[in-house]
């Protein structure tokens, strides 16, 4: 089956109860045993199994075209298990512009925790391949990257991490199944912040990971999610569910909106620079024509100027809102320099944006404006 039909029936079924469609929120605890003291139906304590969440794993994984997927609270979640999955002393790769979240797990909750970090551009595998050691033991990659939407080729990283008998894993966050399907590419596991277009409301926080086969770093996630705790909720697994059945729809829209507003501001005199892998002068878009189905929703640019006429651009925007997150119906901007703080690797002008779900020519009649405000109308700053 296509996405667009995955994307609505896989992982669901009517319900025998009462013929709902929709599926219902299980929101008991706990189930009945049988007499002989097995769970006949499969399900014994909602920590470790829920009906909404098994039907959320089940989706996810059929989307990815994966064995397995897993379910937990939140990205981060999802992040900080696979660490705890790792042997002291092993070592990792890591993009150099990773987001920055990672970053913080890496050297806040792991501080203490003897673990190898590199930091490396993923855009040069010479410089993938440099890095490893006989230690290395997990690849992570994220392209397009955030914020500066670098593309990094997914089937040479699994090569590598093949060679180095390390798993490799892709966020797959910006893209979803829908634009980028790292598995066709040899990528071992793939996360997501369903938070984000998976979700696609806003509304619901979760993270998912999604394995092409058996091994051993995902029954530690599986571990962490089941005694550790960091399970979502029924209603949680239920509203991501939700928002999988329009996934395909809204993606269509997310791009090719996207794609006229880069064309804009690339054409404005007030821009510097904008990075969007579907702009042909793009420096990863041949690779991203190859690898990827469309370009994402999400583009950033920086503002001819200073971090002053950056945050005033912002502030004059009317319909995008002054937010983190992305991928859900409301347009955002953000100046990322400012979340990732003093040591970020983000230029100071730079804005990036997730671009929701209103008419893409009124988005680009607001961002006219508000560059218009900075630049007084002439393209010169003011």
């Amino acid at each position: 089956m296509r996405i667009e039909t995955l994307a609505v029936h896989a992982g669901r079924s009517i319900d025998p109860s009462s013929g709902a469609v929709t599926p219902p929120i299980h929101l008991s605890t706990t189930f009945e045993r049988s007499k002989n003291g097995d769970y006949p139906l499969g399900f014994s304590y909602s920590r470790e199994d829920n009906p909404n969440r098994r039907m959320l794993e089940e989706c996810l994984g059929a989307l990815e075209g994966g064995k397995e997927a897993l379910v937990l609270s939140s990205g981060l979640a999802v992040l900080t298990a696979v660490l705890q999955g790792l042997e002291p002393g092993d070592h990792i790769m890591v993009p150099e512009d990773v987001y920055y979240g990672l970053r913080q797990v890496l050297h806040t909750v792991f501080a203490k925790w003897p673990l190898e970090v590199t930091y490396v551009d993923m855009t040069d595998l010479n410089a993938v391949r440099s890095a490893v050691r006989p230690t290395t033991r997990l690849i992570w990659v994220e392209t397009p990257s955030n914020p500066l939407l670098k593309i990094s080729d997914l089937a040479g990283i699994a090569e590598i991490a093949r060679k180095a008998n390390a798993i490799s894993i892709c966020d797959g966050t910006f893209t979803t199944p829908v634009v980028q399907q790292p598995f066709q590419y040899g990528i071992d596991m793939v996360t997501h912040s369903t938070t984000k277009y998976l979700g696609g409301h806003s509304d619901v926080v979760g993270g998912a990971l999604i394995t092409r086969f058996d091994n051993y770093l995902f029954e530690r996630v599986r571990n962490a999610q089941r005694y550790g705790g960091a399970v979502p909720s029924p209603f949680d697994c239920w509203l991501i569910l939700r928002g999988v059945s329009t996934l395909s729809c809204r993606m269509r829209a997310h791009l090719e909106s996207a794609s006229a507003i880069a064309v804009y501001l690339k054409g404005h005199p007030a821009v510097e620079h904008v990075y969007y892998p579907g702009l042909p002068d793009h420096s990863g878009h041949e690779l991203a024509s190859r690898q990827m189905a469309g370009f994402g929703g999400m583009l950033s640019f920086q503002v001819r100027g200073a971090r002053e006429q950056a945050m005033a651009v912002a502030a004059n925007l009317r319909l995008f809102t002054r937010a983190t997150s992305l991928g859900g119906p409301h347009s955002f901007v953000e100046h990322r320099a400012s979340i990732e703080g003093p040591d970020t690797k983000t230029p100071q002008n730079l804005l990036r944006l997730s671009i929701g779900l209103e008419n893409a020519a009124d988005l680009i009649a607001d961002l006219d404006q508000a560059l218009s405000r900075v630049t007084g109308g002439t393209g010169q700053l003011v």
